[in-house]
């Protein structure tokens, strides 16, 4: 018998059955489209009529449209049917310590319009920038009803108070930032941690299936966040604080992480820590932009780190491979404690994927032993996916189930 629990939980009512049964064939529209109103009572279990009914009204509120109709040879011909893809606007934007990428995507998740703003030092700037330029594409498409703002952050948000509490690689006062973008746009405001958001783009832009249920992103950028949808439930704890695996310490007595603490995961397995590590003996600052004069300098950026390791330089190659092998005891320590079908990396180390994927894979097996069949796959660098979740985020007020008991 499943048990409920008493403190947090919603009544169903006389609408439930049809708010349920609406967000049921929009969300089958969606992962389906084009499709026939027929097949959507064969995947919805529903009767013709029932799904005849909830179409039309979706269809007189613009949230779906008809399409092209069938070329059967024989019977009546059927319609398809297709999200309304001009009817709904989504702001997604992703911020990180020195770039803030902004998008407006529509109800498929495609990106009309994406861009990349310098991250101010300060919150309050910040939301002054960001805002402006939301106003200034409200105006150039005022075909669209804006549904929200999505901003996925490299921190964590408190749940109840939704503010912005922990993000020890940004710098920022820690302000009520929903409040302040709500404010200065007119729009309601999402937010949340970048690695959640990924674990939300994969679950819900993802080609992995719909028979997987447990999956967890692991965002790796200046920092490293963990995001995880178990039984189909994105984990975020009753403070909003879950998955700070990043911050976990894997070596007692390591250097001081940013967070405090020492030894953290984040410490070895992040990019800033590759970058530390080819610099560790070297001070000079890189200058020149030529092959022979990247050989020798310091580096302060991941991507140049990146560009020697494909150039063949030894030392360059070394610190990528050892972020790979830390990143892969992370991993290792997630197989064994949850076991998923599925962990996503996401960021601009998997543009080395061939390389860093297979020293990875070697680590999980040789410190894994529970026998689990998770699959450890890469998603893409940053910003996409991050992007992709929070527009997401936005969008499944519209498409989840509503909690009941």
């Amino acid at each position: 018998m499943r048990n409920y629990g008493l403190y947090d939980f919603r009544v169903a009512t006389s609408g439930t059955a049809r708010d349920i049964n609406r967000r049921i064939v929009l969300n089958l529209i969606r992962k389906h489209q084009p499709v026939s109103r027929a097949d959507l009572s064969r995947f919805s279990g529903m009767q013709r009529s029932t799904v005849s009914a909830i179409t039309e009204q979706l269809i007189s509120e613009r949230w779906v449209a008809e399409g092209a109709v069938s070329d059967l040879p024989r019977g009546r011909k059927p319609t398809f049917l297709h999200l309304n893809s001009q009817r709904v606007g989504i702001f997604g934007i992703n911020v990180r310590p020195f770039a803030t990428n902004l998008a407006l995507a529509n109800m498929d998740g495609r990106f009309l319009v994406q861009e990349i703003l310098p991250t101010p030092p300060v919150a309050g700037e910040f939301v002054e920038q960001v805002s402006q330029r939301i106003h200034d594409l409200i105006k150039l498409n005022p075909e669209l009803a804006y549904e929200g703002i999505g901003v996925s952050l490299p921190g964590r948000v408190d749940l109840s108070s939704q503010r912005f509490i922990f993000a020890p690689n940004l710098g920022w006062e820690l302000e009520d930032l929903k409040q302040q973008m709500e404010t200065a746009t007119g729009l309601p405001v999402e937010l949340e941690n970048e690695a959640n958001a990924c674990a939300l783009s994969e679950f819900w832009f993802g080609r992995h299936g719909d028979g997987v249920r447990n999956l967890i992103a692991v965002a790796v950028s200046e920092g490293i966040g963990v995001g995880m949808v178990l039984n189909g439930q994105l984990v975020r704890g009753p403070s909003g604080l879950a998955g700070e695996f990043g911050h976990v310490s894997i070596v007692e007595g390591g250097p001081k992480c940013a967070c405090g603490n020492r030894g953290c995961w984040e410490v070895y397995a992040s990019n800033s820590a590759a970058v530390r590590s080819y610099n560790e003996n070297t001070s000079t600052p890189i200058r020149s932009r030529t092959k022979a004069s990247r050989q020798a300098a310091a580096l302060d950026d991941f991507d140049e780190l990146m560009k020697l390791a494909q150039e063949g330089n030894s030392r360059a190659g070394a610190a990528i491979d050892q972020m790979a092998r830390h990143l892969g005891v992370g991993l290792a320590m997630l197989v064994t404690g949850l076991a998923p079908e599925l962990i996503v990396v996401v960021g601009e180390v998997t543009h080395l994927w061939d390389r860093v994927g297979r020293i990875i894979n070697d680590v999980i097996q040789r410190r894994s032993f529970t026998h689990t069949t998770t699959r450890v796959i890469a998603d893409g660098p940053a910003p996409l996916p991050r992007l992709r979740g929070i527009i997401a985020l936005v969008l499944q007020k519209r498409f989840g189930t509503p909690t009941m008991a």
